[in-house]
């Protein structure tokens, strides 16, 4: 299998690439400059592969929950890139793929991410690893305010992690949750080579796309319009 994977859903500009079993990735976290940083990573990765985009069999899209901007500017990458290859995008949870993490480096029993969505919210989604640890949403991500997490019970379970930067925004969403989610570890961003596990699975499912019926999961609807092709 032979993937790129991208994602900018934070602030964090993350770019991965697949060839079979090896896999490679840069990742940057610098604050509005995704749209600098993307297109040269994503041109090393393949240089440094000897690859090009012809060679890949899709592209892998960290769909967000998250910035509005960082996701319309890996949204139409993506686009421009599966237009101009004839190749189809495969849209993946950036929270699952920082779940995902979480899994593999702590061996979480759950995960819950909290990502900054500004004005006093998070964007929140719940998972436990399903077959091979790839993580499963237990509930549908959403908007959450800071207040306690009604579908969790109160539990000193040590293995139940929260992950994501809107626990370090936001320290009130973790007091008012200090008895249901007593871990909260350090990994606050989306990495893309977490997205690839995540992508093959899809793939075996038919979550490929055709580049214009990509929709990021912006989950505030009055910005949820698909974004233009990418010229």
């Amino acid at each position: 299998m032979k993937l790129l994977a991208l994602d900018t859903s934070s602030v964090a500009c993350s770019v991965a690439l697949q060839i079979g079993d090896d896999r490679v990735e840069r990742h940057e976290e610098q604050p509005r400059e995704h749209t600098r940083l993307l297109m040269p990573m994503i041109e090393s990765l393949l240089a440094d592969a000897g690859a090009s985009l012809s060679d890949l069999d899709a592209i892998v899209l960290g769909n967000g929950p998250g910035s509005f901007i960082g996701m319309r500017i890996a949204a139409s990458v993506a686009q421009g890139l599966a237009f101009g290859a004839s190749l189809q995008i495969v849209p993946v949870s950036s929270m699952a793929a920082v779940a995902a993490r979480v899994i593999a480096e702590h061996g979480a029993g759950e995960v819950i991410v909290a990502q900054d969505a500004h004005m006093q919210e998070v964007y929140l989604g719940i998972y436990r690893p399903g077959p091979g640890g790839n993580p499963e949403a237990t509930i549908a991500e959403r908007l959450h305010d800071l207040s306690a997490i009604a579908e969790l019970e109160p539990s000193s379970d040590r293995s139940r992690f929260g992950a994501g930067y809107g626990w370090q925004r936001y320290p009130e969403l973790l007091v008012a949750n200090r008895d249901r989610v007593s871990n909260v570890v350090d990994i606050l961003h989306p990495h893309a080579t977490d997205l690839l596990s995540l992508a093959t699975i899809a793939l075996e499912n038919g979550g490929s796309v055709e580049p214009q019926n990509i929709a990021p999961a912006y989950l505030r609807h009055k910005v949820a319009e698909k974004p233009g092709r990418a010229p």
